[in-house]
């Protein structure tokens, strides 16, 4: 950035360039929802829903309205990961992972309200139905979609950003306290779109704080899905660019050491641009970006920080 350039002016001028790599992308408009049915469970209520975000295909929802509600509350856009497993997607809110032990307790509990939807090729919305044909699906949507002037990850990021407005639309939900969360390409998802949308005002990512130049010395290419790979991305943005775009709303980022898709030395390389630019706002203590000595997993003192972070920027 040129020293003359005032930060927020120079954000919203690469806010604008970034979203302009995603592809064509459909009209923005207000989604609409339609909902299939309401079930209790422990601590919360779950509506299960049926969203128009992109004009294109129904995308299945589910929200996590908790019991102990106070009104208006705290929103968190709870996004899945990817993992290779193209079946259980926005479920992964109510079961967890291997990786990672499920985050609608905490949310019902806290009385955070949290939507979670399918992405483009998981869950519901997987263009064939046999589960061997996951990754299939995923390429040939992504050749298509590039055939037509589309770019699957900007369609995905589209859907979130649709998923967000949704989501603040709620009549139980404060606007203003709004959180992205995922691990692994979910992480990415959430990172991206706190970089795209000011009104992420609090950004949680586990597992995927990936610097591409990392990256690409490391031959770790092959590791992430195509969803992941924008066309001329790196013409015009490296990871801690996008990054720095959240400055100087809450960050709070923690990842493995030991996972091949996340180098250390890019984590670090990230951390060492962003933290200053958090001081320059008296806001260093609101941008935390650790390692921890795992690979892509999250252990429990990870989970101890994210429930920390969620008191102090947005139950509080």
């Amino acid at each position: 950035m040129e020293a003359h350039v005032h930060f927020p002016t120079y954000q919203q001028i690469r806010r604008q360039q970034l979203w302009s790599l995603l592809g064509e992308l459909p009209e923005r408009r207000q989604p609409e929802a339609r909902l299939l049915r309401t079930e209790q469970c422990d601590g919360y209520k779950l509506e299960h829903l049926v969203l128009d975000l992109n004009g294109i295909e129904p995308v299945p929802a589910i929200l996590l309205i908790p019991d102990r509600i106070r009104k208006p509350a705290p929103g968190m856009l709870y996004i899945h990961w990817h993992g290779g497993n193209y079946v259980r997607s926005k479920e992964e809110l109510l079961d967890g992972r291997p990786v990672m032990p499920a985050y609608a307790p905490v949310y019902a509990e806290k009385g955070i309200v949290a939507l979670a939807i399918d992405s483009w090729c998981f869950g519901e919305r997987r263009p064939y139905p046999d589960p061997a044909d996951g990754i299939k699906g995923e390429t040939d949507t992504f050749k298509e979609m590039l055939w037509k002037g589309r770019c699957l990850f900007g369609m995905m990021m589209f859907d979130e950003w649709q998923a967000v407005n949704y989501l603040c639309s709620r009549p139980e939900v404060d606007p203003n306290r709004i959180g992205a969360f995922g691990i692994s390409m979910g992480a990415t998802k959430a990172w991206w779109l706190a970089a795209l949308d000011e009104r992420v005002r609090c950004c949680i990512d586990l597992c995927c704080l990936t610097d591409f130049e990392a990256l690409i010395k490391a031959k770790g290419l092959s590791g992430h899905g195509i969803y992941y790979y924008v066309p001329s991305l790196l013409k015009h943005f490296q990871t801690h660019e996008i990054n720095e775009l959240i400055v100087p709303r809450p960050r709070l980022s923690l990842n493995g050491a030991k996972d091949h898709l996340t180098p250390p030395e890019g984590v670090k390389r990230i951390r060492d641009h962003l933290y200053p630019l958090y001081a320059r706002f008296g806001k260093a203590e609101d941008c935390r970006i650790e390692l921890f000595d795992c690979g892509h997993q999250e252990l429990p003192e990870m989970r101890q920080l994210v429930l920390e972070w969620l008191d102090r920027y947005l139950v509080a």
